[in-house]
């Protein structure tokens, strides 16, 4: 039987996808056919970059994004317990996590920030994350500005 805790946190995590999936699918973008990233990264579908580099259906790249956010979100969550139950911090940090891989996430300022329970200046510390190849890309700022919005939501 699970714990209570594992309920909570199920529960955040399943609001935190409705959620994340449609805010990461507007900034990821879709490509049903591989293609290089900002930084040369061979990537598919809604930014994918850990499955074969081949052409996919939208179906595909639909299940596909569903799947990998869950894959970031449950993790999100177990680094950050704090916003476990959180979904609009939960679904924001998801974001960022997607966007920068998990193990940054979970040594980033903005983790240390909700962990000690400073759930406004873990969503700021999310704006922070504006460079791809050492330069600031707008469109991470602009990515990031939208996170933060989530992020307030209920603060």
């Amino acid at each position: 039987m699970a714990s209570k805790a594992q309920k909570v946190a199920g529960g955040g995590i399943a609001a935190a996808m409705l959620l994340a999936v449609p805010l990461i699918a507007k900034w990821e973008g879709k490509r049903n056919d591989p293609y290089r990233d900002i930084v040369g990264v061979k990537t598919v579908c809604y930014g994918e970059t850990r499955v074969q580099m081949r052409r996919y259906s939208d179906a595909e790249c639909t299940a596909m994004l569903h799947e990998a956010v869950k894959g970031f979100a449950e993790p999100v969550a177990r680094c950050t317990p704090m916003i476990a139950d959180r979904p609009y911090q939960l679904a924001a940090a998801t974001s960022l996590a997607y966007n920068i891989g998990i193990n940054a996430y979970c040594r980033s300022t903005a983790d240390r920030r909700f962990d000690a329970g400073d759930f406004k200046g873990g969503c700021k510390a999310i704006t922070r994350w504006t460079m791809a190849g050492g330069r600031v890309v707008q469109g991470l700022v602009n990515r990031r500005a939208d996170e933060y919005r989530l992020c307030v939501t209920g603060l």
